[in-house]
């Protein structure tokens, strides 16, 4: 499965801006069945879609309402759902604010997101990601049955994240593309090959996905039996999966 990160990918992809219907559009044009964006919060409890805590300008969401932080044209999630296609799949990332580590549960990015997931559900295929474990389980808290998965930071290594999603009762385990093999980043001497910790993860009931793979480490990551690419620049990852004879 081709997932388009922030739509047709991320910046400015064919000329659309990322997380922005039109962004969205153009990658369920080209065949894309899954989108995934960023849901943060506004200081009036606003949720939006953006990938950084902070406008064009530098100021921060948490310090704005919606109306302050509107001015670039910023889509909320209400926005989102009303737009989205039939039958297209939203893997929704919950982008926590540093401002959530002094604020009650109910209040943080988490839970104001939470508070919307049974709902969201009800009408949409939906995955919840983050990078942040608590925010996963505030939303576990309040809508046990909606598919969660946990991210991995760049090149964060396998033998971590994989059975941190396992043991955290997660469905699923979103790794960073470069975390499938040797990097610069871990720096252990010797790395399993990609199939077998995928492998791994299948045994363990998690579905695996690799976020950002360029098109070449796209078709390997497939052919290596991970589930899911979430990839940015989808015309040319598309490209490359459709050379090699390979289903979106």
């Amino acid at each position: 499965m081709v997932i388009g990160h922030r739509g047709l990918g991320k910046g400015v992809v064919d000329g659309h801006a990322e997380n922005t219907q039109a962004s969205f559009q153009a990658a369920v044009d080209l065949g894309v069945q899954w989108l995934e964006t960023d849901v943060r919060a506004c200081g009036d409890g606003t949720l939006v879609l953006a990938h950084n805590p902070t406008t064009a300008e530098g100021r921060f969401f948490s310090e704005l309402s919606f109306t302050e932080a509107s001015a670039d044209g910023l889509a909320t999630l209400d926005e989102l759902l009303e737009w989205v296609p039939e039958g297209i799949g939203l893997n929704l990332e919950v982008k926590s604010a540093l401002e959530d580590a002094v604020k009650p549960r109910a209040q943080t990015t988490a839970g104001l997101f939470a508070a919307r997931v049974a709902e969201i559900r009800r009408e949409h295929r939906l995955l919840v990601t983050s990078f942040d474990p608590a925010a996963l389980l505030i939303v576990r808290e309040r809508a046990p049955e909606v598919a969660i998965g946990l991210l991995g930071w760049v090149a964060y290594p396998l033998r971590k994240v994989i059975p941190a999603a396992a043991h955290l009762g997660f469905e699923a385990v979103i790794a960073h593309a470069a975390a499938f093999g040797p990097n610069s980043t871990d720096s252990a001497p010797f790395h399993r090959e990609a199939s077998w910790a995928i492998g791994i993860a299948h045994e363990a009931g998690l579905q695996v996905a690799a976020w950002c793979p360029g098109p070449d480490a796209a078709v390997q990551l497939i052919e290596a039996g991970v589930d899911a690419v979430i990839v940015n620049e989808v015309p040319g990852v598309l490209a490359a999966l459709g050379a090699r004879g390979a289903e979106v």
